[in-house]
């Protein structure tokens, strides 16, 4: 029994790869005959995997969706590579994600053997999970599902976006600072077209294949950003940080090319962002003194701030002589 116990294991490992697998192939890889992959793939099935079996030269076996998520089987590299994604996509702006991926990661911590342990939570403390974001619009995990579904499977998508019903060809989904925008092609328009998706609702697979078409550019999220950077209006920042560079980067979630080293403390931020209150939040976060030489309003706005706080941080104008 232990011993078949360990093939279906590996029967189970094979199958949970995209693609469809011949007895022969199985037997070949199990060292076993096709009569008993015949027989294992039973057992499977009454355990509650749906495997589904396809006649003719090109059938074979392969899992498909079923009507309840079985027990998933993962390789050490997969296992690490889950537990590290969980840790860190509590910041993003998708509603209702942190609290499940708490509830996963302590599910994987708890069987993971104990050198994986090791590799998760040294990865875990070079990896920064991303800053809470103010004002960053929720997400609905399930229109993110959608979307991404069907651009995986090459199909159009069909949805309501500011009360308009679009059909589009699906390309990539792009994060950007606090949002996430699908980048797809407009066959009624005859263009590139970029959505937010905290806009998008009612999204729809429509099952028809589309054959496909390249990014201008051949880079999605190089074409989002400068489609983005075209018809929002944005504010050019230039501060000296003392910070180091690679610090900046770090904490500010910037593009490299972002900062400049000045010396092995100091560095400098030109960089582009949509509000003036957004950025002034992410300066004052960094910890570090920092100057503004652009652009004023950004200036005028930190004033503000420190009036503000100096005002509360002396009991404001009603405190009692």
């Amino acid at each position: 029994m232990s011993g078949t116990s360990s093939r279906l294991l590996r029967l189970l490992s094979h199958l949970q790869t995209p693609r469809r697998w011949s007895a022969t192939e199985l037997a070949g890889r199990l060292d076993v005959t096709p009569r008993t992959v015949r027989r294992d793939v039973e057992r499977l099935r009454d355990l509650g995997y749906p495997v589904e079996t396809t006649m003719g030269p090109d059938g074979g076996y392969r899992l498909v969706a079923g009507t309840a998520m079985p027990p998933l089987l993962l390789d050490d590299e997969e296992a690490v590579a889950v537990a590290v994604s969980l840790r860190t996509v509590g910041g993003q702006p998708v509603e209702g994600i942190g609290p499940a991926a708490v509830r996963a990661l302590a599910k994987l911590e708890q069987v993971l053997p104990s050198r994986l342990r090791h590799r998760v939570s040294a990865l875990g403390d070079v990896v920064d999970a991303p800053l809470p974001e103010p004002d960053a619009p929720n997400v609905d995990p399930a229109v993110l599902a959608v979307i991404a579904g069907a651009a995986a499977a090459g199909e159009r998508l069909r949805f309501l976006f500011r009360g308009e019903r679009r059909v589009v060809e699906p390309h990539r989904l792009v994060p950007v600072r606090r949002r996430w925008y699908l980048l797809a092609y407009d066959d009624r328009r005859d263009d590139w077209r970029v959505f937010r998706v905290d806009r998008i609702s009612e999204p729809a697979r429509t099952g028809q294949r589309h054959a496909g078409r390249d990014v201008p550019g051949g880079d999605a999220a190089a074409y989002v950003l400068d489609k983005l950077y075209s018809i929002v209006p944005t504010h050019e920042v230039d501060a000296t940080l003392h910070l180091p560079a690679a610090d900046a980067v770090r904490v500010l979630r910037v593009a490299p090319d972002e900062i400049t080293p000045v010396d092995a403390s100091t560095c400098r931020l030109r960089g582009r962002a949509d509000t003036v209150p957004w950025l002034a939040s992410r300066l004052l976060m960094l910890g570090c003194r920092f100057e503004v030489h652009s652009p004023p309003e950004l200036v005028v706005h930190l004033r503000e701030l420190a009036a503000r706080a100096a005002a509360a941080a002396e009991g404001g104008p009603d405190r009692p002589a």
